[in-house]
């Protein structure tokens, strides 16, 4: 799909076959998904090829920040999928000269979608390349810290979870493996996004390095790219504050999973100090010796019973009176 936005441009899908070239008034040429005539095209426009997808999925810096014949070549990690619950990262290419803006991207995350939309309700936006693309840098920045912001509202709910199972043992000790599975998706859940997140702040962050690092900053827009970069220094930050609440987090679920595990175990183990004694009674009077006196003995059957009950009471009563059970 092509759409263009400028002076004098239609924000609707342009159809290729009925063009022979991009309008002169077009700031910002978004290619998504594209077919070959419209790579044809926006490669008119900026008289030079486009990369293609093979090449933005490249990870070294060298192939995803360059300038090439007076144009700043540059490829950023724009995360996806979260509303869906399947984030992740798809690579996107930003092609920047001085008059003309080209996006070139597979996927149709959330940030271009609020920034088109706003540009159809104020195309007056439109009026530099430049402009553009801080804006749109802005709006994706934006939707990263709202994802963090998001992110550390679940790693709260996760913890409030963790941290009150205490109180409700008692109630649902049946319910307590599966809540126990269930909390450790949600924190491989919000692992995931916060991984997501963090490759996307990484990417966005050496891409306005590079940005800032060229003639750009000549731009009224230079010192917007610069907050920018600061903006995204914080929310690196942030990130590693909440990787490590996280970790701290998966590390006290596992521990609590260890002191379930012990508290099973502790019960059979007591139980199995409890029969101990009737057994061996069981056994005395289980040998059949002939010069046994209780076996002529008129009580001495409800006798061994009462000694067997009372020899399984006693090792119970000593381990609740211990707090072990």
């Amino acid at each position: 799909m092509l759409r263009m936005f400028g002076p004098d441009c239609l924000p609707e899908p342009a159809d290729p076959g009925k063009m022979e070239s991009i309008p002169p008034g077009a700031v910002w040429i978004d290619l998504l998904n594209p077919t070959r005539e419209e790579e044809k095209l926006a490669e008119r426009a900026l008289g030079q090829n486009i990369p293609t997808r093979a090449e933005l999925a490249e990870i070294e810096p060298s192939s995803r920040l360059y300038e090439r014949h007076g144009a700043l070549f540059m490829t950023a990690s724009v995360i996806h999928g979260v509303t869906d619950k399947t984030p992740d990262n798809d690579p996107v290419g930003f092609i920047l000269t001085d008059k003309l803006l080209i996006t070139l991207r597979y996927v149709d995350p959330k940030p271009f979608i609020l920034f088109t939309e706003n540009l159809c309700a104020e195309p007056e936006q439109a009026s530099t390349a430049a402009g553009v693309l801080a804006k749109l840098l802005d709006t994706i920045v934006d939707r990263l810290a709202d994802e963090l912001e998001e992110t550390a509202t679940q790693i709260e709910g996760v913890s409030s979870q963790i941290f009150e199972r205490q109180a409700q043992r008692g109630k649902a000790k049946r319910k307590e493996a599966r809540r126990l599975e269930t909390l450790l998706m949600r924190l491989g859940a919000v692992q995931r996004l916060l991984a997501e997140l963090r490759e996307s702040a990484v990417s966005t962050s050496r891409m306005l390095t590079f940005l800032g690092a060229t003639g750009f900053a000549e731009h009224a827009e230079g010192r917007h790219v610069e907050s920018l970069q600061r903006d995204v220094r914080g929310l690196l930050a942030h990130s590693d504050f909440l990787a490590d609440n996280l970790n701290f987090l998966l590390n006290a679920s596992l521990g609590l999973i260890t002191l379930e595990q012990n508290f099973v175990m502790k019960i059979f183990s007591v139980f199995a100090v409890v029969l101990m004694p009737p057994t061996l009674i069981a056994g005395i009077y289980g040998m059949n010796f002939k010069h046994m006196p209780e076996l002529h003995w008129l009580l001495g059957y409800p006798f061994a019973l009462a000694l067997i009950l009372a020899s399984a009471v006693l090792p119970y009563w000593l381990a609740r009176r211990s707090g072990w059970l």
